[in-house]
Formats: structure tokens, C-alpha cells, sequence
């Protein structure tokens, strides 16, 4: 399969007129007049071919959360984020009991071991809970809050079959931050729903935290006398999520997040629930009732709970934003797969990556998807 004619946001992180080859679900080739002999010749017709999209942290769409414990809603999910270009998704849990959990973990490694090729690629676990703040819980319930615990954390990670990519860590727990020392060498850990200050965050980077959970989000804020966790971040290497749906973080923001953090730290994240591409009403993330409206997912106290966006969505508003298409490209395809070592791939269009393609036109409808180089039904 070979495709011609359009513009391909190569990995160089620009647009160009090259074609794209793919050989056993793999991208073979990258270049310029690629011969076509025996070979499927897809026709751009001028549009765009992008990386397929990746997002590290997500709940839920399409009514399906990944709390839901069941196989059928993990195949329910993947198929609605295929059809909005995600190719790759972490699901993201919640704090709930570790026997809950494990339950979980569980139905996920049977799934993921015996996975559809159709549909998003369900590759790995964002584990969201249990060892937070509980002044900064968000949308999570108190009660299920408790200290990192390492075997625990190992116990879970195995019964997923090792499939948890990111833990979620509040390192200003007493406990918390030798639990960041030991389970960096298993995934990735981020900085996530903690009340900690500057130098408490930066001793957890230290200590081998290399992500920030929806930055700005649960977290201190940053002040001229007390920077705190975003002015840890900003000081720091590691990268940043970033929940890009304009009512997380007001537009203005994120142009600055941006021109503060560069182009390459930012993983936008969709944080998406359940409701996600669904109609407005009562929904449920972590047993807890979440009402959406205009746009809006909150628990009844008002608490934002999650999003109803998808990466394309996410992209595009980017853009709207002001921010450049080149940039918020990266934020959902290599910056995420670096954050989650996963970047040697996929995350962009690069000989030997997995062949994770899309096709859109100039408004970013998504015309076709290829995960692993078979085509979706979108």
C-alpha cells in the first residue's frame, strides 16, 4: 500500500509533498516519487495524512468507561475513538478500591491480550488513583484515597499483565515520595492531584517523576512568592499534560502555556468520560453521578469532572486558540509517546513505526483511518 499525492506531516514536524509506503502493517518507506509497482496506490487527492492520534489519558467515551470493568465497553471505546483519528489510547481509571481495581486490571489484560484489529489500540493503563491528595481530589472520592503503596502498585500492574504505562502520584504524602523512587523504573509517574509546593515537586522530579497530570488542574497554582507545582513544571524537564477543551483552561492560558513550555513538553489530553460523543444528561465516572451540559461534565457540586472531547476535537480547538497546527499535531502524536516511552512506535510517520494513519481534509473531517495499516470502519 502506498500513499501519493497529499501532504504528510512527517517527523520532521512540517508538512511535506512525499509519499508513504506501508509493508505488513508497518511504514516501510518515506520519500519523494515512490514507485507504485504492485502496489495499492491510496490517492490523497491533496489532503493531509497525519500520525495516528494518541491519547494518554482517558476515562471513557461513547458511554463506555474503562471502570465499567467489562470487554465490551473496553470495544466499545476503542471503536469511538478510532472514528476521531486515535490510534492509540492509555485508559485511564479512578480511585477506587484495590480489590475494585484488581477486578479490573484484570478483565483488561484478557482484552488487551486478545485484541480486535478493529478499533483505537488499547495499549496500556493510566492509573489515576488511588495514591492522590485528598484536598485535591477532584473528581475522585475521599475515602478510596490512600498512601502509595508499592506492592500494591506492583500486585495491580502484574494482574494487568504489565500493562500500566503512567501512575498517578501526590508526592507531598508522607510515603509517596520513595514510592516515585521504585515505580519509576516500572512506568512513567506523574505529578498528579497533590497540594504540594515548588520544592516538594521538584524533589519528586528528582526522584524520577517525568510527567504532570492535566497541568493546572487538582494542583497548587503558580504565584510570584510560592511558584508551586505549575512553577515546578515550567522549572523542570518533564512533560505536561494538558486538557485543551476551553473550559478546563481558559484559552489565553494555554497560548502561554505554550510559548512558556515550547512545543515539545505538551501531551494534550482529551481526560474524556463516558459522555464523551454523547447527548447531553446524568452519567456516572467512578460511582459518582456526573451531569453534562453545554459542554460541561461536573459532579453535582459543580467539581469539573473529566471532559466530553476527543483528541480531533482537542486539535482542532488548538488551533482556534491560536496556537500553530504544527504544534498541537505534536501535542497529540509524538510528545505523548515520548512521555509514555512508546515514542520508538509510533507517534510519527516514520520508517519502521507501526502504520497509525489518517486522512483529513482541510477542516479536519477524518476521511479514513489505518491502525497497524488496516483500514477502520469509521
Amino acid at each position: 500500500m502506498i500513499f501519493k499525492n497529499g501532504s504528510v506531516f512527517t517527523d520532521k514536524g512540517v508538512f511535506e509533498s512525499v509519499d508513504v509506503q506501508v509493508q505488513n502493517g508497518l511504514i516501510a518507506k518515506v520519500g519523494a516519487n515512490l514507485s507504485s509497482d504492485g502496489e495499492e496506490v491510496i490517492d490523497l487527492k491533496g489532503k493531509k495524512l497525519l500520525p495516528g492520534f494518541i491519547d494518554i489519558h482517558s476515562h471513557g467515551c461513547g458511554g463506555a468507561d474503562f471502570c465499567d470493568g467489562s470487554e465490551e465497553s473496553f470495544q466499545k471505546m476503542a471503536n469511538t475513538y478510532i472514528r476521531a483519528g486515535v490510534t492509540t489510547v492509555m485508559t485511564t481509571s479512578m480511585t477506587l478500591p484495590p480489590e475494585t481495581l484488581s477486578q479490573l486490571f484484570k478483565v483488561y489484560k484478557n482484552f488487551a491480550d486478545n485484541q480486535s484489529t478493529q478499533g483505537s489500540r488499547l495499549y496500556g493503563i493510566n492509573m489515576e488513583g488511588p495514591f492522590l491528595s485528598k484536598e485535591k481530589k477532584g473528581a475522585h472520592v475521599e475515602e478510596y484515597i490512600i498512601p502509595a503503596d508499592i506492592e500494591l502498585f506492583k500486585k495491580l500492574n502484574e494482574e494487568s499483565g504489565n500493562r500500566v504505562r503512567l501512575v498517578d502520584v501526590a508526592p507531598e504524602v508522607p510515603g509517596n515520595m520513595d514510592f516515585i523512587a521504585e515505580a519509576k523504573d516500572i512506568c512513567t509517574v506523574c505529578v498528579a492531584h497533590t497540594n504540594g509546593n515548588y520544592q516538594t515537586t521538584m524533589d519528586a522530579y528528582e526522584k524520577g517523576a517525568t510527567s504532570t497530570t492535566h497541568l493546572y488542574n487538582a494542583m497548587t497554582g503558580l504565584s510570584h512568592r510560592e511558584p508551586g507545582v505549575v512553577g515546578a513544571a515550567y522549572d523542570s524537564d518533564a512533560f505536561v499534560e494538558l486538557i485543551c477543551d476551553g473550559i478546563h483552561i481558559h484559552p489565553a492560558v494555554i497560548r502561554t502555556t505554550f510559548k512558556v513550555f515550547g512545543e515539545d513538553r505538551i501531551c494534550m489530553i482529551s481526560d474524556s468520560m463516558c459522555a464523551a460523543g454523547m447527548p447531553e444528561g446524568v452519567y456516572e465516572l467512578g460511582g459518582q453521578a456526573v451531569y453534562v451540559k453545554d459542554g460541561k461534565a461536573a459532579l453535582e457540586n459543580g467539581t469539573i469532572a473529566g471532559s466530553v472531547v476527543n483528541s480531533l476535537i482537542g486539535v482542532k480547538r488548538l488551533m482556534e486558540f491560536g496556537i500553530r497546527e504544527e504544534a498541537a499535531l505534536k501535542a497529540a502524536t509524538i510528545n505523548p509517546a515520548k512521555a509514555v516511552k512508546i515514542d520508538s512506535l509510533t507517534g510519527s510517520i516514520t520508517e519502521g513505526k507501526w502504520a497509525d494513519l489518517l486522512i483529513v481534509d482541510p477542516t479536519y473531517h477524518v476521511e479514513a483511518v489505518y491502525r497497524d495499516g488496516v483500514k477502520q470502519k469509521i
